[in-house]
């Protein structure tokens, strides 16, 4: 896998930072995305590869990163990733993974102090890890100073209050553990539903679906514009096909509908499209052609 690269770009008065963690084959396309037909993939080979697949073994190529906005004087982390030593015994690729994601913000300038506000799109395992560090045996917020903004829905649907449970599997448990829960402990966290605004450029909105507290952070500043998705895409393919859902998707027809209203704004506004797993440049604005979407151009900054 791709080592750490770090770019930035800036919309309006925010600066956009991106911290590569890695960028490699994840699982077999249609085991990512199972109701895309072969067809889309080959038919796309020669933009999809290699950077959002490896057509030799059939595998979706997806990057581990984190979105670092600078906006209104603030430090703001959009998602953190998989953290250091957790237990994930569902997922290979997280399970007892060792990164250095402090030191990776630290090399572009961010120390753990620094960061005003983390984002967590929604609560999986990929997106909330980073939220804590492992002190003393237990875990304990990684950010000492920010406010942490957890979609409420997420939080009761991965909590211990969920007595129903559906769509909560052991992994999803152990990552509310570990997590969250220390978060909640140390009274840094607002639960928002709905929409929730930031600052002046940048807002939380709902896009249920993949989770029941799944969301965006829509970004306007100026003339531009910026949609950070989560894992409402998992692969450009899903814009090509919206009706295809990710294999993590728990509810799939919220979630269709969620990518749908989500692309037609951004294909109408002039968004630049930032998923949580795009490799490549990682960002993409987004057309509408012919009833369906097609992709325009990539963000001005790729891995290095």
């Amino acid at each position: 896998m791709k080592s750490e690269s770090r770019q930035s770009i800036v919309l309006g008065d925010v600066e956009v930072i991106r911290v590569v963690e890695w960028q490699g084959a994840f699982a077999p396309a249609r085991q990512l995305v199972p109701e895309s037909g072969a067809e889309v993939w080959k038919g796309n080979e020669d933009w999809l590869a290699p950077d959002h697949w490896e057509p030799d073994g059939d595998s979706a190529v997806m990057a581990l990163q984190t979105w670092i906005l600078r906006s209104s004087g603030r430090t703001v982390l959009v998602d953190t990733g998989v953290g250091n030593g957790r237990e994930r015994p569902g997922y290979a690729h997280f399970h007892h993974r060792q990164g250095d994601f402090l030191g990776r913000l630290a090399r572009v300038g961010v120390r753990p102090e620094d960061v005003d506000v983390v984002v967590n799109t929604h609560v999986h395992a990929d997106h909330v890890g980073g939220n804590t560090v492992g002190v003393d045996g237990g875990w304990e917020p990684a950010f000492p100073n920010a406010q942490y903004l957890i979609p409420a829905a997420d939080d009761f649907h991965f909590g211990p209050d969920n007595a129903y449970g559906n769509g909560r599997q052991e992994d999803d448990r152990l990552t509310y553990e570990d997590s969250i829960a220390p978060v909640h402990r140390a009274g840094q966290t607002v639960l928002w539903d709905g929409t929730h605004r930031i600052d002046e450029h940048l807002t939380l909105e709902s896009a249920p679906g993949h989770t029941p507290g799944s969301s965006v952070l829509r970004l306007a500043s100026g003339s531009d514009r910026a949609v950070f998705v989560g894992d409402l895409l998992h692969s450009p393919v899903q814009i090509l096909a919206p009706s295809c859902n990710s294999g993590f998707c728990l509810d799939a027809e919220q979630a269709v509908a969620s990518r749908g209203r989500i692309l037609e704004r951004a294909a109408t506004e002039r968004e630049l499209v930032v998923p949580a797993h795009f490799g490549g440049a990682g960002a993409v604005e987004v057309r509408q052609e012919g009833g369906g979407f097609t992709l325009g151009r990539w963000a001005a900054y790729g891995t290095e």
